[in-house]
């Protein structure tokens, strides 16, 4: 299923609130599962970039994860940094319902890990749950600024496991908060002030279970986003792919490459779908 791409031209007072951005974004389902159950939404007109990871198991997993976008899409144009978090609280409550009453209904989990970067002028968020991930590269170094929430992590956290233990730990991919998995749903923030030339990853765990920091750094110094998202979805190709791979790049700044992307009045999705197996392996979505 190729993105949905809707909207064209400029309007400046949208450009105004949410800044000039380059994004590229790119899915596949690697070379394992026949089944994305990755969903993206790119929104730079209302400051709203996304990636949700489905869990529950083929068809569940992307049901999950296209709800979460699905209400991700109508969060509209905000009036103010506060009015935007607001939004995206709302969307997030109403994605947590509706997955929660299906997996009531189904007998099973039935959640997805969202990775959403929001920003307003020259303010950004980062809101996340699950293992999903925001990565910041500023001044020529990668921050992640998400913290995954996993059981290894914690262990990690308490001094249980060493970083090495953690690599080859048998629970690893264990997550510890999901939309959809409790009656509430379970975020974290970050917040701060956008530079220009500020660069952000938002990833699912498909690309850093391959893909190490040092190598999301180089493939972002790219001068289109677009390029440096679908070499990370090549190289996560190149090294098996074994989950499903969704990569989102954006560059903040006024010498942001125009035409290389989404502009500031277009929006773009892409919803967790099933995939042929005959198709070509490099092809990415």
């Amino acid at each position: 299923m190729a993105p949905e791409t809707r909207g064209s031209g400029l309007n400046s007072d949208l450009v105004q609130r949410a800044g000039i951005f380059d994004v590229g974004a790119a899915s596949h389902p690697g070379r394992v599962r026949q089944v994305n159950e990755d969903s993206y939404f790119v929104s730079p007109a209302n400051g709203v970039f996304a990636v949700a990871d489905g869990m529950g198991g083929h068809e569940a997993g992307a049901l999950a994860s296209s709800t979460v976008v699905q209400c991700l899409e109508t969060i509209g144009t905000a009036v103010s940094a506060a009015d935007l978090l607001a939004r995206l609280e709302d969307r997030i409550l109403r994605a947590n319902m509706t997955l929660h009453e299906i997996a009531r209904q189904r007998g099973r989990i039935v959640g997805s890990t969202v990775a959403i970067l929001l920003t307003f002028g020259d303010h950004f968020a980062c809101v996340w749950s699950g293992d999903s991930r925001i990565y910041r590269i500023r001044h020529n170094a990668i921050a992640q600024l998400s913290r995954d929430h996993t059981e290894v992590r914690d262990l990690v956290e308490r001094g249980l496991l060493t970083p090495e233990e953690a690599r080859t730990w048998p629970r690893k991919n264990v997550i510890t908060r999901a939309i959809g998995v409790r009656e509430e749903p379970e975020l974290e923030l970050e917040h701060g002030t956008l530079l220009p030339g500020d660069t952000f990853v938002i990833c699912s765990d498909g690309l850093t279970g391959h893909v190490e920091d040092r190598e999301i750094l180089a493939a972002s110094e790219s001068s289109r986003c677009q390029d440096a998202s679908d070499a990370l979805i090549a190289l996560t190709l190149e090294r098996g792919a074994a989950d499903n791979v969704t990569v989102i790049v954006l560059r903040y700044g006024e010498d942001t490459p125009r035409g290389a992307g989404p502009t500031a009045s277009d929006a773009a999705s892409l919803r967790g779908t099933m995939h042929d197996p005959a198709s070509e392996a490099g092809d990415v979505q």
